[in-house]
């Protein structure tokens, strides 16, 4: 909407009913007949809009702005369409899309109901480890000693390829992903400090978790430098590691696949998958998920509606919003798997430090981990909550 010109702003204020008083000042302070042809039309116009026809109009725009804006015109999503049509994927009802609440998603162009087949995409589209083993890095990796993990695997193709620009096979996805992500270990230093406490040790331990990985890495990302002109230390930096982690970390469907010699014993159950990743989370949607045998494809069938033109959603899992800001780097609103933690420091003030077995306590629940994941939800205080407040409330001969 433009800015309001001083003269309207003089009429809002001189009016008394906008939809009476404002035709009326007009001609009260610029008589009709004055104006130029350019000038009435817009008034008649301004009159128009506010009768049943315009406020209908209005409304359509409004939904149609709510319901999100089709992208699918875009040059990115019809050469990823393209690239997946070619691997053996068929869609005729889903569409990127803006929405105004969740950004990038997938809308439905017919109503879905329950029961519903919202995408099944071909393993051929699925990018895994097999993916990468099948690369000019499988031979490197097999090689390699003591064995990668299968996350650090996928990182190193997600960076080879992304730094292969045009050559890469997978360019039609790398280009749809994000740039950057919103996820916790992304921060700086002085922003994780601003985090509740509880959320805030999360934070620092996957932050030090991903420089872990990429010191550990150093040497195996030196060994791949036959695979390329530049420098390796370029190429395999902090900053393209913690891309290359997030993607996987925040886009990755659960497939499980058979253990491979060549990685080391963490389960190997990622798969990024173009395109279906679109779709974004809500926590009051059901959805049934999983790779079909029969057909070679993962296949994502709906347990609620979806009405045409609407965002298609799925559920991550019933996940509270600090674990959704950790993982994905968003919290969900009206989010009914809520909780709020209540750190250790927080929990003891409550209780008298002259209490003589208060050392005692704090170290049985330490002893058995109940003094981590302290929380309270819709329904009230957590077992572990409850628990450690039991334990701590405990009388001289209760203890």
């Amino acid at each position: 909407m433009g800015t309001p010109s001083k003269m309207a702003g003089q009429l809002r204020l001189r009016g008394g009913d906008s939809r009476r008083g404002t035709a009326r000042e007009c001609r009260g302070l610029f008589p009709f007949r004055r104006l130029s042809k350019k000038g009435k039309n817009l008034l008649l116009n301004m009159k128009k809009s506010r009768g049943r026809t315009g406020r209908k109009r209005r409304r359509k725009h409004l939904r149609s702005f709510m319901d999100g804006v089709n992208c699918s015109h875009k040059l990115e999503y019809i050469k990823l369409k393209k690239w997946l049509k070619e691997r053996g994927f068929e869609d005729s009802n889903l569409r990127p899309a803006e929405f105004w609440e969740t950004g990038r998603g997938l809308m439905t162009t017919k109503a879905l109901q329950a029961g519903d087949l919202i995408i099944s995409l071909p393993e051929k589209c699925l990018l895994t480890t097999g993916t990468v083993l099948s690369s000019c890095l499988g031979g490197h990796i097999v090689k390699w000693k003591p064995p990668v993990s299968p996350v650090l695997a996928l990182c190193t193709f997600l960076i080879a390829e992304r730094h292969s620009g045009d050559k890469s096979p997978w360019k039609p996805y790398l280009d749809v992903l994000p740039k950057t992500y919103t996820c916790l270990a992304c921060l700086e230093p002085d922003v994780i400090n601003l985090l509740p406490k509880p959320l805030k040790k999360k934070a620092q331990e996957q932050k030090m978790m991903i420089q872990d990985l990429f010191r550990s890495s150093k040497a195996f990302f030196s060994s791949l430098q036959p695979l390329f002109a530049e420098s390796t230390g370029t190429i395999f930096n902090y900053s393209a590691l913690e891309w290359a982690w997030c993607t996987i970390n925040t886009r990755t469907i659960y497939m499980k696949h058979p253990h491979r010699d060549c990685f080391s014993l963490e389960p190997d159950v990622y798969a990024l998958a173009p395109y279906l990743d679109l779709l974004n989370h809500s926590p009051n949607v059901q959805v049934k998920a999983a790779f079909n045998e029969q057909t070679r494809n993962y296949e994502i069938w709906t347990n609620s509606q979806c009405k045409k033109y609407q965002e298609v959603f799925i559920c991550y899992g019933p996940h509270d919003n600090q674990r959704l800001l950790l993982e994905y780097g968003f919290v969900a609103m009206d989010n009914p798997h809520s909780s709020v933690y209540v750190s250790p420091d927080t929990l003891l003030k409550y209780f008298s430090p002259l209490d003589k077995q208060r050392k005692a306590k704090v170290s049985i629940l330490k002893d058995h981990n109940y003094l981590e994941n302290l929380s309270f939800g819709w329904e009230g205080p957590s077992w572990r909550l409850l628990t450690a407040l039991e334990v701590l409330s405990l009388g001289a001969d209760q203890l």
